[in-house]
């Protein structure tokens, strides 16, 4: 989710609520404790060079339950990081807690945020001596999730 409809989608809430992939939430009293520009400069297997820029967002949980952030809360949070640190319209990437910190992407299914997987995958299979695949063929719905058309997901 591009940090344009994040925050198009804010303006339209009451409450925030953010789903983990297990199906679980975050807790109700998180807190956001980073809002960041990460630039990630790297070279491929393959040896070209790339660049990746996101807005990344920490939520964190203390023993504070009574601790609730709103979704105007959140905006202001957002505008005054786009004012001290310049933010164009990247992608919006998550970090949670659990046993280890989790980097997730963020989709929204029209009541709640979810915290889409991360996974890796080799940028030059070509040069690596992998053999091509043919890709799976996935539907992306509305809230960014994507499905095998013959699953019966979509």
């Amino acid at each position: 989710m591009l940090i344009s409809a994040f925050k198009q989608t804010l303006r339209e809430l009451d409450t925030l609520k953010f789903q983990l992939p297990n199906g679980e939430f975050v807790p109700a009293h998180f807190h956001i404790t980073e809002v960041g520009n990460i630039t990630r400069n790297f070279i491929d297997c393959g040896g070209v060079q790339r660049q990746e820029n996101k807005l990344n967002l920490q939520l964190w949980v203390a023993s504070d339950t009574d601790h609730r952030l709103d979704p105007t809360n959140l905006l202001n949070i957002l505008q005054l990081a786009e004012k001290q640190l310049g933010n164009s319209n990247e992608e919006v990437e998550v970090e949670y807690q659990q046993s280890t910190i989790g980097r997730y992407k963020l989709a929204f299914n029209g009541a709640v945020f979810q915290l889409i997987n991360t996974q890796t995958a080799c940028l030059a299979p070509n040069q690596c001596g992998i053999p091509p695949q043919e890709k799976p063929r996935v539907r992306v719905t509305a809230s960014g999730l994507s499905c095998n058309p013959n699953s019966g997901c979509c």
